[in-house]
Formats: structure tokens, sequence, C-alpha cells
């Protein structure tokens, strides 16, 4: 990446926790895809349009625009050298061939003006180090009435998967969940501030809607269990702590998850997120 200030995401994700994403992205689809519909039918995505796609990951939403826009490309964006590889792998195992990924920094990559039509994201847009700016070089990366859609996390209690972690409070060091306004997962929490930044880069017609989708983390509470505790957040809260305090860890997140396994097995777990679309002013 020859442009790139958000150096410390770049880090992380192009770590362990990056290939993790990577190595994990049927799962990750599994637990986030209730959210794919609901976010490109907000992007009114259309056969010719050009999709800039943000944060793309391993690069599901980035094939799904593609689809709907046969005519024209979808172009996915993000810092992760691993989960792009896997995007591109999988894209070609699939015949896409109106799509493409490339490594950067949505704060400061060098997009062409009016380059794009709409521009999608589930879930990369939290982490941006100066969101305004971030928002503001992708605005002019759209043309002029060009429509942003992203979704992003509602606030941590509304969401299973947060109530079930912190349930072991009692045996790791289990904080808050991100601060509003500030960099990580739950930074656009507050629809106030998600209003306020793109208000501030330059967007109009803005609307925040909540949306609810239940995900697919496991084939049984063992396994999600397993799951969540080997991601980079789970893998934080096991560091330095002892065998004792693991195994309840365990235990307990285990039986949390049992209440929320259906009859085939299969852990389903609740995601509030915010909806929103925005536009660039004609």
């Amino acid at each position: 990446m020859q442009d790139l200030v958000n150096t410390e995401q770049a880090q992380a994700w192009n770590g362990p926790e990056g290939v993790h994403w990577a190595e994990h992205q049927d799962r990750w689809n599994a637990v986030n895809q209730g959210f794919d519909e609901p976010l490109l039918d907000a992007a009114g995505i259309t056969a010719g349009h050009r999709v800039l796609d943000l944060g793309c990951g391993s690069g599901q939403t980035t094939r799904l625009a593609a689809l709907r826009a046969p005519h024209g490309h979808a172009l996915g964006l993000d810092l992760s050298g691993p989960m792009l590889a896997a995007a591109r792998a999988r894209a070609d195992r699939e015949g896409i061939a109106n799509v493409s990924f490339v490594q950067g920094d949505a704060q400061v990559h060098p997009f062409d003006r009016g380059a794009f039509d709409a521009a999608i994201s589930r879930y990369g847009v939290m982490f941006f180090a100066d969101p305004v700016a971030a928002f503001g070089n992708i605005g002019r990366a759209l043309r002029p009435g060009g429509r942003l859609a992203f979704v992003c996390p509602a606030d941590a209690p509304l969401n299973d998967w947060v109530a079930a972690v912190a349930s072991l409070r009692d045996f790791l060091p289990v904080g808050d969940f991100g601060t509003p306004g500030l960099p990580g997962m739950f930074s656009l929490a507050a629809p106030d501030r998600v209003r306020e930044v793109l208000t501030a880069a330059g967007f109009t017609g803005i609307t925040v809607q909540r949306v609810q989708a239940y995900g697919a983390w496991g084939a049984g509470a063992e396994d999600a269990a397993e799951f969540l505790l080997g991601t980079g957040p789970g893998r934080h809260l096991l560091e330095g702590a002892d065998a004792d305090a693991q195994d309840r860890a365990h235990s307990t997140l285990t039986g949390r998850l049992r209440a929320h396994e259906e009859p085939d097995g299969t852990v389903r777990l609740l995601s509030t997120s915010w909806l929103v679309t925005a536009e660039v002013a004609r």
C-alpha cells in the first residue's frame, strides 16, 4: 500500500486477525450474511453500476454487488492482504469476471473522482482513524447523486454475541465493547454520531434505520464457543489467563450458547445494526 495512514488497523488486519478471517470466511459470512440483501437493496445497484465495496474483507458483498451489476463492475478495497487473497481466489472459482480487489486505506486511497455510482460496506467503516476524512474521500469517489449504503453495529447490548461474551466477566478481563466516537467496532453505534460524521464529510439525505438478523455461529454450542474464543477479541481475553480460568470461560460460554441452539444444533445469535444511506449532492 503506497498510501496509508491507518497504520494500527493495517497491522492488525495483516496479522493473525486477517489470517483468521480469511481462513474462516465462510463462517463469518454465515454470521453476517443476513444483512447482505438489505444492504444491496439500499444501495440501489443497477445492471451498469460501478460499485465500491469498502472494507470488503474476503469479498462476499463485492461478489454479490458484481452479480447485481452484470454490465458494470465492483471493486473491493481493504487493508488486509490475507483477506484480499481469499477474495480473489473465491471470485476466480466462481467465475465472476466483473470484480476486482485492491489493497488500500479508504481514508487516503487515490480514487478517481466520480468513478463510482455506489459505495457499500458490511461492517467495514467503523475503524477509520479519521472518519470525516475517510468518508470525504469516499464521497469524492462517487459521482454527483451517487449513493452510499453501509451496515454498522448498533449498541453493544443489542447484540447476542456481546451478551454471551459479557458472561465471562467473572473469569476474564472483559471490558467495555468500545466507545461511540472512537475508532472501533462500535464507533458508529450512536445514530447522531453517524449523521454528524456524514454531514461533515459532505453527504446529504442521510437515513439511519435499525435492522436485525440472525447469524449462524456454529454447529452446536461447543463449536460456537470455540469459534468466538478463537477470534481476535477472544484470543485477547484468554491471553494471560490461567488454565482454570480458560476452562471455566469455555464451559460458561458453551452453557450460555446452548440456549441459542436450534433443533438441528445450529447456534443462531441476533445481531442489531444500523443500515445507513446517504447521497453525494448533485
